[in-house]
């Protein structure tokens, strides 16, 4: 029964003036004594009825009615309407229809569509489509309803719009139709019934309108609107909130088959930020960390955290030397032979692409130079002084030939040049720290390739020393996508990492060249989390047939705020709002703007939430 929008029967003591601020108070007071209902609160004080809208107190409402549907709809086709930006009322009027009365009904259809498109064959004329698909329909339908597979419903919708100015509810109106027209839903206002459509809106069952549509059980249950994604776990890191439903997003990378993961955005997405703030937070479940570091963004991170921060300059006292054996050896395990394999690319990627005949005599070198400290494929004499980087380059002088010293010539600059102080000497570097940082700012653009490759073995070496749960960061990774050896050794890094409870963190920037490299992809399919935020316009091609993406998800990502993507954990995924507390906004922030003094440096690109 509908409320009365106004009872008529009132009192003398009803109609007495309030005091200010009595209102409630009194109407309480009223309806405790009988005198009036609640029908008497909830009523609004006017109320105007025009062909197309009625007007409530100070607001318009518009109703329109669905006329007409598409022959198919996907699951969740109602989501565009219930994000939809304004206030609006849906109101869904469900009818179940007994199966024997639509079994008849479907025979004389089925009947009557035979007979028509008998007649036009008979006729010479070409079937009707409309009314062959139609057919072909109702067979199918009639088989699942007598199996018992569907059950048949009539289903009406209605939309309330809601505006405080007439021009506004008309705009927002034809949004909602243009909205779902874009998915051929036919919406049409309810001209001339505004009344019976208003009263089929409010939450008391009655459908004045009655225009419905049959359905069975699987279109019924596509409308149903309230579909999200879940990723939360009882354990894990917090990465943000689920943007489908508001929910936390935890999750523990250990957990899945491996913990690697791959990161990519444009510049200033906030990609930096989000593993930022993922490592601070493993950092409080016992999880070692190590970060290759390109622009200088973790040294505030490091020192917080009481971790190591190794700056790699000329002038800088850190060291490391890429000839070091592994010391804690797997047994059984060549790790002369797997030396040589790293230096070899290490090489390529300083001296450029090798000749058939150079990378044979730059073998023989590299042997010679080992066998010359007193190392052969002995284990027993592995545990010697590993030679130098200029201990090679001597090697290949000694040779007396062009080809010799046309290698020696090709690394000269790493043994007496502007790097010849970072990686020609004895290591002195010790992890002993929850987080290491490794900082190549002050390593020139084109030589921090080799720089990243030299870190990432030296890296790789102490993982395989001991078992321990660990993360390593490799921020701009394209740096070593550029070259075959150290793309190779990466995604070998990335391979075996789950077998020492390793988690490979690689972010990048630059998507297309990452995903051109056959070793990129090997990356992406040997990592079972990626989080995709925001991206340009001419790469969302390649990351959407990547990751296979909808084109919900395309748009999604074109128009991401800073802070915001889609995470894929294994075979979910869930649209991600990455969000910190001030305490660690302070902390992982690159801004510019939200940065002074000493910790105002170049290279950051980063951004997110604050809650």
């Amino acid at each position: 029964m509908i409320l009365p929008f106004l009872n008529k029967k009132k009192t003398t003591e009803a109609k007495e003036d309030k005091k200010p601020g009595q209102g409630m108070d009194a109407a309480m007071e009223s309806l405790a004594k009988g005198v009036v209902g609640i029908d008497d609160i909830i009523a609004p004080s006017a109320m105007e009825e025009d062909f197309s809208y009625v007007r409530l107190n100070d607001r318009y409402v518009q109703v329109l009615f669905v006329a007409g549907y598409p022959r198919y709809v996907s699951p969740n086709w109602l989501m565009p309407l219930i994000t939809f930006n304004h206030t609006i009322d849906i109101s869904m009027h469900i009818v179940p229809v007994e199966g024997k009365t639509v079994l008849d009904d479907l025979r004389r259809k089925v009947a009557e569509m035979e007979a028509e498109m008998a007649n036009d064959i008979q006729q010479g004329k070409a079937v009707d489509p409309g009314t062959q698909a139609k057919l072909e329909d109702a067979k199918v339908l009639q088989e699942q309803l007598v199996k018992g597979v569907e059950r048949f419903f009539m289903f009406g919708l209605y939309i309330a719009v809601y505006s405080t100015n007439l021009k506004e509810l008309k705009a927002v109106s034809e949004q909602v139709i243009s909205t779902l027209g874009s998915i051929m839903i036919v919406a049409k206002k309810a001209t001339l019934q505004i009344m019976d459509g208003f009263e089929t809106v409010l939450p008391i069952g009655q459908d004045r309108i009655d225009f419905k549509r049959n359905m069975d059980t699987t279109s019924l249950a596509t409308t149903f609107p309230f579909t999200s994604s879940e990723l939360s776990d009882d354990r894990g890191v917090a990465y943000g909130i689920n943007e489908h439903n508001e929910s936390l997003v935890i999750f523990d990378r250990f957990s899945l088959e491996n913990a690697n993961m791959t990161v990519f955005a444009t510049s200033g997405a906030g990609k930096s930020y989000a593993v930022k703030l993922e490592i601070l937070r493993s950092l409080l479940f016992d999880t070692s960390v190590l970060v290759i570091d390109p622009e200088d963004e973790y040294r505030l991170l490091a020192s917080v955290t009481q971790g190591n921060y190794f700056d790699f300059t000329q002038a800088s006292v850190n060291k490391i030397n890429p000839f070091d054996l592994t010391v804690n050896r797997v047994e059984n395990e060549d790790v002369l032979s797997q030396k040589i394999m790293f230096l070899h690319a290490l090489m390529e990627v300083i001296m450029g692409k090798l000749t058939p005949e150079e990378g044979a005599l730059l073998d023989r070198a590299i042997v010679q130079t080992y066998k010359m400290k007193g190392i052969t494929p002995d284990p027993s004499t592995q545990n010697s002084e590993a030679p130098l980087m200029e201990d090679l380059y001597k090697v290949l002088l000694g040779y007396e030939n062009k080809m010799g010293q046309s290698l020696a010539l090709r690394m000269e600059r790493f043994v007496k040049g502007g790097l010849a102080g970072i990686f020609n000497a004895r290591s002195n570097i010790e992890i002993n720290a929850p987080l290491t940082v490794f900082s190549i700012k002050g390593v020139e653009d084109e030589l921090r390739p080799v720089a990243m490759f030299i870190i990432l073995n030296f890296i790789w070496d102490e993982v395989r020393k001991r078992f321990k749960k660990r993360l390593l960061v490799v921020d701009e990774a394209w740096y070593l996508m550029q070259y075959p050896g150290s793309a190779k050794f990466l995604r070998a890094v990335v391979k075996r990492a789950r077998k020492y409870y390793l988690g490979v963190t690689t972010i990048t920037q630059d998507v297309e060249d990452f995903l051109a490299s056959p070793y990129g992809s090997s990356i992406i399919n040997n990592s079972a989390i990626q989080f995709l935020m925001k991206q340009s316009p001419p790469a969302i091609d390649k990351v959407a047939k990547t990751f296979y993406l909808s084109r919900g998800e395309r748009r999604l990502l074109l128009s991401a705020d800073v802070g915001e993507g889609i995470f894929f954990a294994g075979s979910n995924h869930v649209a991600l709002r990455v969000v910190a507390s001030p305490e660690e906004h302070k902390i992982i922030t690159t801004k510019p703007e939200e940065v002074s003094g000493d910790r105002l440096r170049p290279g950051g690109d980063d951004g997110g939430g604050v809650v």
